[in-house]
């Protein structure tokens, strides 16, 4: 933008002197580095921080799916990376050792309910003992409780899609033996109720962004398109700057100036999730300070995303 702006004045300036309304003194001869300077001063370095630009990326939440309960696949109804509602089925596990637990128990539940039955009557006749009741009562209430727990592994027996989203990576089969163990996930699941959009901007140019304000995004997805969005808020802690529990001293180490980063929300939700997770693009922010460079930095980055098109770095 820079170089077009100088070509311009240029071209301007040699045009005046050719048709003779300026002379073509000392001062002109000097003036595109009196202008270049202008610019830089005036107009570019302070974009950097009215208008900051930077990397954008798309990231999703990603749940890792593991059984309640143990046992047999025996059935996996999902395709990989087609989309599901929350609730759909993802796989079943073999009921057969969970629905005999609750049948049993719901046996043995009649019984003990039948036997609390015969006491309190005996009880109210004055031919019983109230102990006899009450240990009878105890004994429903634990076999409820049992039964419950029962019904509850026979539920999750069939697992559940936790959100919208997909599951990608798919390797787990009919036949295949899962575990409830937090350490051995069976499959992966992208959430994609919630589209998440962060800008990273160097820190010397944050100093005005602020929630609310207007972004801009030229994603290489969609070459030669320009999304709007707003900022959402801005991460108040980076890696380096995070203290972690430990057994030893403080370690000094060398001090990196990283970017912080920006999270955005896109205007078009519809378009959000289609947004495959990990694209990536160019975004600019537009605050509430040296608004006549806003112009020149939406320049820029309808430049970028034409520029998507043969680019792919």
């Amino acid at each position: 933008m820079m170089v077009a702006i100088m070509a311009v004045y240029l071209a301007l300036l040699f045009t005046m002197v050719w048709i003779g309304a300026i002379r073509f003194n000392t001062f002109w001869k000097v003036s595109p580095l009196i202008v270049l300077l202008l610019l830089n001063l005036g107009l570019f370095i302070p974009m950097s921080w009215g208008a900051p630009q930077g990397p954008a990326l798309v990231y999703r939440n990603s749940v890792s799916i593991v059984p309640d309960v143990a046992g047999e696949v025996e059935e996996v109804p999902v395709t990989a990376n087609a989309p599901l509602k929350a609730g759909d089925v993802l796989f079943r596990i073999d009921p057969t050792p969970y629905d005999a637990q609750v049948k049993t128990l719901e046996a043995q539940l009649k019984l003990s309910a039948t036997r609390l039955s015969q006491m309190t009557q005996l009880y109210e006749r004055d031919a019983g003992r109230g102990f006899d009741v009450e240990q009878r009562q105890s004994e429903v209430d634990q076999l409820t409780g049992q039964l419950q727990a029962a019904q509850w592994n026979l539920d999750k027996t069939v697992v559940r899609a936790p959100a919208d989203g997909y599951v990608t990576n798919l390797a787990l089969r009919k036949g295949a033996r899962v575990a409830n163990l937090p350490l051995s996930p069976v499959m992966a699941f992208i959430d994609t109720s919630d589209t998440r959009v962060v800008v990273e901007i160097n820190q010397i140019d944050a100093r005005y962004i602020a929630p609310g304000q207007e972004v801009e995004i030229a994603f290489k997805f969609v070459p030669g398109q320009i999304f709007g969005g707003r900022v959402e808020s801005i991460l108040q802690a980076v890696a380096t700057g995070q203290a972690q529990v430990s057994g030893t001293a403080v370690a000094p180490k060398a001090i990196a100036t990283v970017p912080f980063i920006v999270r955005v929300k896109l205007d078009d939700d519809g378009f959000a999730q289609k947004l495959p997770a990990g694209a990536t693009g160019t975004a600019a922010i537009y605050t509430e300070h040296v608004k006549v460079s806003h112009i020149i930095r939406r320049v820029l980055l309808r430049q970028v995303a034409i520029l998507d098109y043969v680019n792919p770095f």
